[in-house]
């Protein structure tokens, strides 16, 4: 057995650490949390991911360089279902939705 299993079988300090990547593993995000916002996708946009803070910036700025329009809405409530109010919180203040669109002027 390896150090980390048999830390993990004795309860060690790798055994919490082990459970939070087994349930990460087992779940599974609700449509609602993979949906696009549909007033978008009639105008055109595709969700791409959601980033936080300067990953988000930086993402926008290299769609953009690659000729896309892009923007970044905030995240919808109903991509939150099952998570708690203090998760919600921090989702809801730090993260956004990327959406881009192949340019107008692009054709």
């Amino acid at each position: 057995m390896s150090g980390d299993a048999e830390a993990a079988a004795a309860g060690g300090p790798v055994a919490p650490l082990s459970r939070l990547v087994r349930q990460e593993a087992r779940r599974v995000l609700s449509e609602a949390q993979l949906a696009p916002d549909p007033a978008r996708v009639a105008e055109g946009w595709e969700r791409r991911f959601v980033a936080d803070g300067d990953r988000c910036e930086e993402a926008m700025r290299l769609y953009a360089q690659l000729g896309f329009e892009v923007c970044a809405d905030p995240i919808r409530p109903e991509e939150l279902a099952g998570e708690c109010e203090q998760c919600q919180l921090v989702i809801l203040r730090q993260f956004k939705t990327i959406y881009t669109r192949a340019s107008r002027g692009r054709g």
